[in-house]
This record gives C-alpha cells, sequence and structure tokens, in this order.
C-alpha cells in the first residue's frame, strides 16, 4: 500500500473555513445567521461543520449569490484544488438489472 503524498503548500478539505469566511464576509454573528442567509435549514450548515454533508452544487451556487464571491474562490476557500469539477458516469447510468423509467407527472 503507497501513502500519499502530501506538499507543504496543498491545502486540504476544509468546509469550516469556507464557513467562517462566509460570516465573515457577510458581517453575520454564527452559523444560524449564516443558515438564515443562505435559506437553508441549520441542521445543514452543522452537517457541513463536522463533515456529515458535503457542500452541494446548489449551495455553493447559493454561497456564490449573497456573497459575489466567484464559485472558484468559495472552492478555494473550501480547500477543493481541482481545476475542474467532473461528475462521474456511474452517477447517469441505471442500475443492473433495473428498468429506466419515465418520472410520473
Amino acid at each position: 500500500m503507497q501513502a500519499a503524498l502530501h506538499f507543504p503548500d496543498q491545502v486540504a478539505y476544509d468546509p469550516n473555513h469556507l464557513l467562517d469566511s462566509l460570516i465573515e464576509r457577510l458581517h453575520l454573528k454564527n452559523d444560524a445567521a449564516l443558515s438564515r442567509a443562505l435559506e437553508v435549514a441549520p441542521p445543514v450548515i452543522s452537517k457541513i461543520r463536522h463533515r456529515r454533508l458535503p457542500v452541494g452544487a446548489s449551495l455553493l451556487i447559493r454561497m456564490h449569490e449573497v456573497s459575489d464571491l466567484s464559485i472558484r474562490d468559495l472552492r478555494i476557500l473550501m480547500g477543493d484544488r481541482r481545476d475542474k469539477f467532473r461528475i462521474s458516469d456511474k452517477q447517469f447510468k441505471p442500475k443492473e438489472g433495473g428498468v429506466a423509467t419515465e418520472p410520473q407527472e
């Protein structure tokens, strides 16, 4: 088993830094105020802080809307250093043995 390489300037994923930066930028007092500004339930912020929930695309867009920070800047604050975000092919393939159906209206 090979050990992962760590570079001195490499920043680790840290959603807390993103949340704290937004609180500071928006002049808010706490996570509850941030949840109101982002129009999400307070447990969402708590779950992100405790790394039980990832920062999803829709929340990242909402953060952009309220902070005027670019998506790239928000990702950097979070420690996401990828040049591009790619969605896995597995997300769009139906499960084996399952039948793909159209959603009912």
